[in-house]
């Protein structure tokens, strides 16, 4: 039996309520619902499908994961927009960071198999968002204010069990 996984950076439960507002609000007014699915999340590895019985390799390859760095600060700043009319998104922009995009590299160091550009984001609204519905939300979340911060201090493995469990983390650690 296949399971889908991925590795997130997960912030603090009065961001993802934050963000749950946010997506309340383009299901309530823009008619989408799928985006009330997830958790607020950063996605440092895609979702990926494996065999259940082979999830013993997802765990090595994820503690292989170098981590020994400070735990590091994300500024997130307003809302940014992925205009594909096929599949639009909004999202909570997080501000550019070099500790984010080293660890990011540091995950695909083990993780890296699968092609794909890394834009980090906070996913708003997406999949049942139409194009029509995108270009009304954004024009209201392009100047919205969101800004606030958070310590990002370990990163997780998530596997799809009807909906994404964390099964595993690895906490940012400084060696001296």
């Amino acid at each position: 039996m296949k399971k889908m996984y991925f590795i997130a950076i997960y912030p603090p439960e009065k961001i993802i309520e934050d963000v749950k507002g946010f997506k309340r609000d383009l299901a309530d007014s823009y008619g989408n619902l799928k985006a009330l699915k997830n958790e607020a999340h950063i996605t440092l590895f895609p979702p990926f499908s494996r065999e259940l019985e082979l999830e013993e390799d997802i765990h090595i390859a994820f503690q292989k994961i170098n981590t020994s760095l400070s735990p590091f600060e994300i500024e997130l700043n307003g809302f940014g927009s992925f205009a594909n009319p096929k599949n639009p998104v909004i999202f909570v922009h997080p501000e550019d960071n070099t500790h984010l995009a080293d660890l990011h590299n540091r995950v695909k160091q083990q993780f890296n198999f699968a092609k794909y550009s890394f834009t980090p984001h906070i996913t708003v609204g997406y999949r049942d968002l139409t194009w029509e519905n995108y270009l009304k939300a954004w024009e209201k979340y392009e100047d919205k204010e969101y800004k606030t911060k958070f310590l990002v201090d370990k990163i997780l493995l998530l596997r799809h069990d009807g909906k994404w469990v964390p099964i595993a983390e690895k906490t940012l650690t400084e060696t001296v």
